[in-house]
């Protein structure tokens, strides 16, 4: 079965909105299956079916692959593409306005995985979607752009370490897993991508206040290239400080050198 062909006999039309650059490179998707180490216990929810190469692998190895699909006009080929495969259910619908756990009481399952080929300003939301909603997800599989998959897995003291990078690991462990080049895509992309894994923490770092701590640390990073003493004026620098002096450091130095731990200190001490 050529799934360009069948795109092309039901005169499918790629959409730029929707960031549609299918991957239809076998070995890749391969790798990308392997990384989440599905069981046949597995429901795997899929954001972005495409043309489903990624959805009929996963279904292999998963016991059910539930997918969601924006573009209603990928009803047909898809009907023909996933012709014969009976674990794969497709919701054509905006994942964003989606109610999940509704979604998945169709469903028996003893773990959760989640796949995605996104467009980069999408994935936030998407996985604060999982976060908000409180879904329990083993691990999520998604493919994005490669400066985002930098600034996903950002180490302390890097330009690409930022306020969203301690948001997803206080939730997630995050690892860049390889890059993708645009060459495998149909159609090409201008851009190489990078398959990022997140994998639920085991032990969750203690903050006592989340929606304080949240903010400190959206504060702390209000002006990059600034100094704490700039961008936390608004906060008694002298408790920071002292609470930063234990691990070495002072409000001089920059939001890209504290580490989440230590964010998670000032947060948990200053409103003793």
């Amino acid at each position: 079965m050529n799934i360009k062909e069948i795109l092309n006999e039901n005169k499918f039309v790629f959409k730029k909105k929707f960031g549609q650059n299918f991957l239809l490179d076998q070995n890749i998707l391969n790798n990308i299956v392997s990384l989440g180490n599905i069981s046949k216990d597995t429901l795997v929810i899929e954001i972005g079916v495409g043309a489903a190469a990624l959805t009929r692998k996963l279904s292999e190895h998963a016991k059910q692959v539930l997918g969601y699909e924006i573009d209603t006009t990928l009803k047909e080929p898809l009907q023909e593409i996933l012709n014969g495969y009976d674990n794969i259910n497709i919701i054509f619908d905006d994942f964003l306005k989606r109610n999940i756990k509704e979604d998945l009481n169709d469903f028996e399952y003893k773990n959760i995985m989640v796949v995605a080929n996104l467009p980069y300003y999408i994935t936030t939301p998407i996985i604060t979607k999982f976060i908000d909603e409180k879904i329990d997800v083993e691990k999520i599989v998604v493919m994005v752009q490669n400066e985002v998959a930098d600034r996903f897995s950002a180490i302390l003291g890097t330009k690409s370490y930022n306020s969203l990078t301690i948001f997803l690991n206080y939730y997630f462990d995050i690892k860049k897993a390889f890059t993708v080049s645009r060459n495998v895509f149909y159609p090409k992309p201008n851009v190489d991508s990078a398959i990022v894994v997140f994998s639920k923490k085991d032990k969750q770092i203690k903050v006592k206040d989340e929606e304080f701590f949240f903010k400190l640390v959206k504060d702390s990073f209000a002006q990059k290239r600034k100094t704490l003493k700039n961008n936390l004026k608004g906060y008694d620098q002298n408790k920071i400080n002292s609470i930063l002096e234990k691990f070495n450091k002072n409000i001089s130095f920059r939001a890209e050198n504290i580490t989440i731990e230590e964010f998670a200190a000032i947060s948990n001490e200053y409103n003793k």
